[in-house]
């Protein structure tokens, strides 16, 4: 089954591929260190801290794991192509229905960070976005109800 093409910044596959390396080249062996001296204390059975050491190493194998897919399927989101038209990639100004202007980059979903203003392009507000130009005014059904957005930017 082919994967699908995870959109991504530059930006983001860096970042994205320095952690996979500290987690290869770091993590991994902290946490197999981990298991070693737990296993050493007090064998493996109902020892707290075995448990924990490879719960621990669990999640930082999921984590490889998943950021390799996110690195081998990635599509890094070139400039973008059509000036004043909101694609992916784009920084966008918006004003929202109680006058507060915000701005977003449209980005791909693994790279999705809300609180650094980086919105998906998978979300409602970031599928709306997409394609509309400065100016356009859109309404948005979201968990939190519909919302309208105006378009001031687009760079």
């Amino acid at each position: 089954m082919a994967q699908k093409k995870i959109l991504i910044t530059q930006e983001g596959l860096a970042k994205l591929q320095s952690e996979l390396e500290h987690l290869l080249s770091i993590r991994r062996q902290e946490v197999a260190g981990k298991i070693k001296r737990a296993r050493e204390m007090g064998g493996t059975e109902n020892n707290a801290e075995y448990e924990d050491a490879k719960n621990e190493q669990a999640f930082v194998e999921g984590r490889i794991l998943a950021l390799e897919n996110i690195v081998k399927n990635a599509t890094v989101i070139e400039s973008p192509a059509l000036p004043g038209v909101v694609e992916v990639g784009d920084k966008i100004l918006i004003q929202n229905q109680d006058g507060k202007i915000e701005q977003f980059t449209i980005v791909g979903s693994a790279e999705a960070n809300p609180v650094e203003g980086k919105i998906s392009n998978e979300s409602p507000v970031g599928k709306a976005l997409l394609g509309k130009k400065i100016g356009d005014e859109i309404k948005v059904k979201t968990p939190a109800g519909i919302i309208r957005l105006l378009i001031m930017d687009v760079s």
